[in-house]
């Protein structure tokens, strides 16, 4: 298994910087879906740790 980190703290999924969840899913967040940088990417698997618990 492939171990992804993760930096976004209010994550439910993140514990100490690596994703928990068992899938990731990862979206296109332009119009036209031509990503050049991760800036244009967005993480469909966040779940808010205050709406989780």
């Amino acid at each position: 298994m492939s171990t992804i980190k993760c930096r976004v703290e209010e994550c439910f999924y993140n514990n100490s910087d690596i994703c928990q969840a068992s899938t990731i899913e990862v979206k296109s967040r332009t119009k036209d879906h031509i990503v050049s940088n991760t800036d244009d990417t967005a993480c469909e698997t966040f779940a808010s740790k205050t709406k989780k618990s």
